[in-house]
């Protein structure tokens, strides 16, 4: 069976522009890309296809053959894709509960057949251990679609609300309703579960959806695009494959609703280009997730819940990660000691040669994350780790300590493995460290003074928050996951990823049993005081007048 698998030969940093020129973003854009149509299921992890996948400008092509990719899927063929799904649309076929549910159970079966694959294919974009991929990826989506399916006849079903005694007798509902053609890009550092997630939530609320993954994850962008055209029915569901001129075709056609995971940059982008059209957005984007650490707490526990919400997540390379921490000055170095102690149980004496830890997704990142390493300001304050090795794509676990607050490294979302540490004298000062940047998508507390879980609670706006934890608030599906200000815009998972793609139409009955002449023509005083009785609710004056 052959697999499309498109690698960027080279990423490069592109200057903003409109969405139909070059998008800049490497979390989510790049271009020159490699057909690679003769390797079989059975090579996925030959030495060659992933050094292909790890390293493409450096590629050991052998016996792979190998040609360059010219965009065939321009503005023509997205029109043409819209209008396809829009008559489906419009035939009521996504509406119905019947299909919904079998598209529903259609991704379940997906994911419970083809695990090994997705497994795999994570791997090769990230080398992503198993266990991180099964949590972080299949159960993840095991579960969203689980969801939806025990609780879609009750999502689907109007909400009951009272009426007024101005429009006595009558009842009135709110009816969901699809909002129509969705598009959804995603983005790589979780290739599988933040590209299904959003589509479980738009297929539950009815709509047709197209589905733009990450070109940067090649290998999964690839799976994605076999699986549901084997799996989901292709007349209202679509994976369209590529980079800049995909992207930017789908960008410039009229959708009734994008969702875009990346970052802020091309999120502007998606959001100008929405704007065109009054299209609604979701804009699930990142920022700088603080952790405030205070001293009175379960220090190795702290250390090791810090360590899954950064080193054992994806390398750092996830938007809801610890960025940085702020502590006192006389208990941050218990805390690096800690840190330190729990590294080594986890990654072994050497990081670099740990299994258990995903590498940088490719050489741009790689190289960004050293220049903020390699910075005058900051280059001598690392005080852990610190050792990378280019041909691996590997970076250790590192831990700073009182960057300059004006170093590139406090200026922007670090997404990998470096981790400063701020300190303070008091620990409510860094609240306001923390309120001097624009609002991250989460925002983690470490504390047992319930006085101190109240002020951060109430004090610092972030789109999530964990106490005394870090990430797994997202696992939480009665809860919303999105962000606020510069951090996004709109949420998602369980039945907030419904009501996102949903509209809640508000509908009012009323019968021909009765009427009132009072808010018809010709006015009188008499009409006026009945009326101002029934919009006060005045029983007694409706009676008097």
């Amino acid at each position: 069976m052959s697999l499309l698998v498109m690698t960027s030969l080279s990423i490069q940093k592109f200057p903003r522009c409109s969405p139909v020129g070059a998008l800049v973003d490497s979390r989510v854009f790049t271009s020159n890309f490699l057909s690679i149509k003769t390797i079989t299921r059975t090579k996925l992890s030959s030495p060659c296809f992933l050094s292909i996948c790890c390293r493409a400008n450096k590629s050991k092509l052998s016996s792979v053959r190998v040609e360059e990719r010219k965009p065939t899927f321009g503005r023509n063929e997205a029109e043409v894709l819209v209008k396809e799904l829009r008559r489906s649309f419009m035939d009521g076929k996504t509406k119905s509960y019947e299909w919904r549910l079998s598209q529903l159970k259609a991704i379940k079966k997906m994911v419970e057949e083809k695990e090994r694959e997705i497994i795999e294919a994570v791997y090769l974009d990230l080398a992503k251990p198993e266990t991180e991929t099964f949590t972080a990826e299949i159960s993840l989506v095991k579960g969203a679609c689980d969801m939806a399916i025990k609780e879609l006849n009750q999502w689907m079903k109007p909400e009951k609300v009272e009426t007024s005694f101005s429009t006595f007798p009558s009842s009135a509902e709110i009816v969901p309703e699809p909002l129509g053609v969705s598009l959804i890009i995603s983005t790589w550092n979780f290739p599988f579960s933040l590209s299904v997630e959003p589509v479980i939530g738009a297929i539950a609320a009815g709509n047709a959806v197209v589905l733009k993954p990450s070109e940067i994850s090649p290998a999964t962008s690839s799976l994605l695009a076999k699986l549901f055209s084997e799996y989901l029915d292709e007349s209202a569901i679509r994976v369209i494959e590529g980079s800049v001129p995909e992207t930017s075709a789908l960008l410039d056609q009229k959708w009734d609703k994008i969702f875009y995971t990346g970052s802020g940059k091309v999120g502007r982008i998606v959001m100008t280009a929405a704007a065109k059209h009054l299209t609604p957005v979701t804009l699930e984007l990142g920022g700088k997730c603080p952790a405030i650490v205070d001293s009175n707490i379960n220090l190795t526990m702290a250390a090791s819940r810090i360590i899954a919400g950064k080193w054992s997540c994806n390398s750092g390379q996830v938007c809801i990660g610890v960025d940085y921490i702020i502590t006192t000055k006389e208990f941050a170095p218990k805390l690096i000691d800690a840190l330190r102690e729990e590294l080594e149980n986890f990654f072994g004496k050497d990081p670099m040669q740990s299994k258990d830890m995903s590498r940088i997704v490719n050489s741009f990142h790689f190289n960004r994350l050293l220049n903020l390493l390699n910075e005058d300001k900051v280059s001598d304050k690392i005080v852990l780790g610190g050792q990378r090795d280019e041909n691996k794509l590997v970076i250790a676990p590192t831990i700073l300590l009182d960057v300059p607050s004006d170093a590139a490294i406090m200026q922007e979302e670090i997404f990998g493995p470096l981790l400063p540490i701020l300190t303070v004298d008091k620990l409510e000062d860094g609240f306001e460290i923390i309120k001097s940047k624009p609002k991250p998508l989460a925002a983690y507390c470490f504390t047992d003074n319930e006085q101190v879980k109240k002020a951060f609670v109430e004090n610092v706006s972030a789109g999530g928050m964990a106490i005394n934890d870090t990430i797994l608030h997202l696992t939480v599906s009665g809860l919303p996951f999105g962000g606020v200000g510069e951090s996004g815009m709109g949420s998602y998972h369980g039945k907030f990823s419904f009501d996102t793609f949903s509209h809640k139409k508000g509908v009012l009955y009323r019968s021909f049993a009765s009427d009132s002449d009072v808010r018809y023509p010709p006015y009188t005083p008499k009409k006026l005081k009945i009326l101002r009785a029934l919009i006060g609710g005045d029983i007694i004056g409706l009676l008097l007048a």
